[in-house]
């Protein structure tokens, strides 16, 4: 067999067509990685090789029929090979000798794009930011696919004596096992049965990535495996032997106990340096329970920048490693909702689309005319059961100063918890049960409005009258929301309370200690007199860890409001001007409840006090900017404040706490004293809790919606004057699934993705050096060897 592969290599390079070949694919491959604009890495900006292995299949299909359209063919035509069988070789061995020939021709090719990963890795924003896992196991995807052309074309080789016929087959047979089964999978009586997974694409792309799943490596050896034996199965039948007398049966066997044994079992090796490819333990948990079928269509898609391109392509990577834990039950697939259509309908799609939850974004996408603006949708929808829950793709995050690239970073790094929380949510049977207070003048059902409808995509909502609850049906709540109450709480509802935590019940409070109303001040001359809040709260706050005080934060940092500048030609003149009392949080703790949110819009909020409480742990959530003022209660409020300019000197101070979480073993507030009167039914009381954990808040409008002049209520989050959506709703729902899931799925939220850019200053500057280098050095390379290797043939046959 050594013979045979020494003589195929030997009479390959030894070829002009091999080294124009070779060069014609490493030209081509240059020019489409360097030079077009649409796939060069130059205009991509991240530093990676993703564009390298979404092209080279291509080419591939052209490269490998080329390299092996002779090897069978011409021994045929010549009547060579009958000279070969003479030999003490078997039409195995003969075969195998051909097809590693073949295979190490297909990597000789490949090794002079070395020079492009030493190009990204020279011009990484830090030089050395590529990641080399993933291109290490991305070349394992492309040397698998080779190996697998090259067995097509062996076979290919095979069937005729023809060259350019066998060139012809080879080429076909490649393109058909590679996006063929794809096409077929779309046409309606093939699209339940899967019939993609036949094909190269769904496991290559896989691999690509720089993971490497042994169900995708099994596909290729059999692929490989079965085209050999085809190959073999032609040569034996054209001469006329026996297949006994080759190890085809032993073959077919081994690729049959492949393929049972990939059904049941499989691995994966994520190459990547983060590991972002490998899926948590409690996204595998969810998606190997999953109790129906989800499907998942995603919107994102259109003429899109290189960082939509990169969210694009790594949403689907996520859904596809989402799938193979779920047996089968997770399908997805990308549309483009505003494709082929007039104004007028695209317009009503919007607007359909932003009812269920999912907002489209204007994206400048550059032309040859300058910027063109298109809307996108950069969101998903996931349906089971008759049942929808919108997921979030892109994070906007303004208020954070991040460029777009940061932007996208983090959005990617958050998919995995946005779909399988979304993925839980939809298919979940059993809900948990959030209940929010009444009886203290707590925000009403309007105001709570969206609150709770995006609740209600994953939990049972609903109000809950302390006084009147049951303390049984109590325990049967998972989370409480106490949301702006404006009443004192009674000893007896304080008590259930308390005893409710004491059992491992859930806790959300948003408290205001000061009354302050923007609108009150608006009917009363423009100004108000802030007083403290009685709402008998203090003292369990106290002994659980928080104290809310009686002050408010004016902030430079703050929301705008419009005001009534004066009159002209009597028309009222509004301008936007900044609130310092509407203060907007830039979350910047890596705490999963808030990491990588927007900024939150808050209305005249107090500072938070954390005690030094045992067993309990304290993780600040909110706070202000560094450019704030606290101000103590009584105090006087004015709009005609706003016509000063703050200082930000006397503004500059350390960040006040707004919102925190507590978690472990809390003191009971009732410890060593009697039951209230009012409670009903006698209840033990626990004088420690179960751990459990609760979330303090110092603005009680945090999680309400603005309301229309019609008294229709506006997503949560969104500023009716600025027209910009904050964070809120996140906050919310991330709040939500952390107080009431055990799982620790809203861990998933911490996962780090590193940020790989290129240096876009010297990208521009040196643009044209490095296209040369990288078109223009690979074929060098590959001319160096042909005259050396020529020299070297020369001197051995001179003498």
């Amino acid at each position: 067999m050594y013979s045979i592969l020494k003589k195929e290599i030997t009479s390959y390079l030894s070829s002009l067509v091999a080294y124009f070949t070779i060069g014609v694919f490493l030209i081509v491959l240059g020019l489409f990685l360097w030079v077009f604009p649409d796939s060069s890495i130059l205009d991509y900006g991240y530093a990676g090789l993703d564009s390298l292995f979404n092209t080279a299949p291509y080419l591939f299909m052209f490269l490998v029929p080329a390299i092996t359209m002779r090897s069978i063919a011409e021994e045929r035509r010549e009547g060579t090979f009958e000279l070969l069988a003479t030999r003490p070789l078997t039409h195995f061995q003969i075969v195998i000798g051909k097809y590693v020939a073949a295979v190490l021709i297909v990597l000789f090719a490949l090794l002079p794009t070395l020079v492009y990963y030493y190009s990204v890795y020279t011009l990484g924003v830090t030089p050395g930011n590529i990641d080399s896992g993933a291109v290490t196991g991305s070349y394992i995807g492309l040397f698998l696919l080779g190996a697998a052309f090259a067995a097509i074309g062996l076979f290919a080789s095979a069937v005729t004596g023809n060259q350019i016929i066998a060139f012809i087959i080879a080429l076909f047979t490649c393109f058909f096992f590679y996006s063929g089964f794809d096409s077929l999978s779309g046409l309606l009586s093939l699209q339940s049965f899967g019939v993609q997974r036949l094909g190269i694409t769904q496991h290559y792309t896989s691999i690509s990535r720089g993971v490497l799943d042994t169900r995708d490596l099994v596909y290729f050896i059999v692929l490989t495996g079965i085209f050999l034996c085809l190959t073999l199965f032609v040569l034996l039948k054209q001469r006329q032997k026996s297949l006994r007398e080759e190890p085809l049966l032993q073959i077919s066997g081994a690729l049959v106990v492949l393929i049972v044994l990939s059904a049941f079992t499989f691995t994966r090796f994520d190459f990547t340096k983060e590991k972002r490819y490998t899926i948590s333990q409690t996204s595998r948990d969810v998606l190997s329970k999953l109790p129906t079928d989800v499907k998942v269509t995603v919107y994102l898609q259109g003429n899109l920048t290189g960082g939509m391109k990169r969210l694009q392509n790594e949403t689907r990577d996520m859904l596809s490693d989402l799938q193979a834990y779920s047996s089968g039950k997770l399908q997805f697939e990308f549309v483009d909702p505003l494709t082929g259509q007039t104004a007028e309908q695209q317009e009503q799609t919007i607007t359909k689309l932003q009812a269920w939850g999912l907002e489209p974004t204007n994206l400048g996408v550059a032309t040859e005319n300058g910027m063109n603006q298109q809307i996108i949708v950069p969101a998903a929808m996931l349906s089971a059961n008759d049942k929808n829950v919108p997921v979030k793709l892109l994070y906007q995050q303004r208020e954070m100063g991040l460029s777009a690239d940061e932007v996208i970073n983090n959005s990617i790094q958050n998919l995995e918890y946005a779909f399988v929380s979304g993925i839980k949510k939809v298919s979940s049977g059993g809900q948990s049960a959030i209940g929010f207070t009444t009886g203290h003048d707590e925000l009403n059902d309007t105001q709570l409005n969206d609150a709770m409808a995006s609740l209600s995509d994953g939990f049972l909502v609903g109000r809950v009258d302390l006084k009147s609850i049951p303390f049984d049906s109590l325990r049967n709540i998972k989370m409480l929301v106490i949301a702006k109450p404006a009443k004192p709480f009674t000893e007896a509802e304080k008590f259930k309370l308390d005893q409710y935590i004491m059992r491992g019940g859930r806790v959300l409070w948003a408290i205001d200690q000061v009354s302050a109303e923007l609108d009150s001040m608006r009917g009363h001359g423009g100004e108000q007199m802030t007083f403290p809040k009685q709402l008998n709260l203090d003292d369990q706050l106290f002994v659980y860890g928080a104290r809310i005080n009686y002050d408010l934060i004016a902030d430079i940092n703050s929301a705008h409001i419009p005001v009534n500048t004066g009159n002209v030609g009597g028309q009222a003149q509004i301008q936007m001007v900044p609130w310092l009392f509407y203060p907007i949080f830039v979350p910047w703790s890596k705490h999963p409840i808030v990491k990588n949110l927007d900024g939150i819009y808050s209305e005249f909020p107090s500072t938070i006090d954390l005690l030094d409480t045992k067993n309990t742990r304290k993780t600040v959530l909110l706070t202000s900017s560094i450019y704030n003022k606290k101000l103590k209660t009584p105090h006087q409020l004015s709009l005609q404040a706003i016509e000063q300019e703050p200082d930000p000197k006397a503004f500059q101070s350390e960040p006040k706490i707004t919102g925190v979480l507590l978690e472990g073993n809390f003191a009971s507030n009732f410890k060593n004293r009697p039951q209230p009167e009012g409670v009903g039914p006698v209840i033990t009381t626990t004088a420690e809790s179960v751990p459990t954990k609760m979330v303090v808040v110092s603005d009680g409008d945090i999680f309400k919606n603005q309301v229309s002049a019609d008294g229709s209520p506006f997503p949560l989050g969104y500023d009716r004057y600025s027209r910009q959506t904050f964070g809120n709703k996140n906050l919310l729902l991330n709040i939500a699934d952390y107080l009431t899931d055990d799982s620790g799925l809203i861990e998933l939220r911490t996962k780090e993705v590193q940020l790989r850019l290129l240096d876009r200053a010297r990208v521009k500057s040196e643009k044209m050096f490095w296209q040369l280098i990288n078109t223009i050095v690979p074929l060098l390379l590959v001319l160096i060897f042909a005259i050396f290797q020529h020299y070297i043939r020369r001197r051995k046959y001179a003498r």
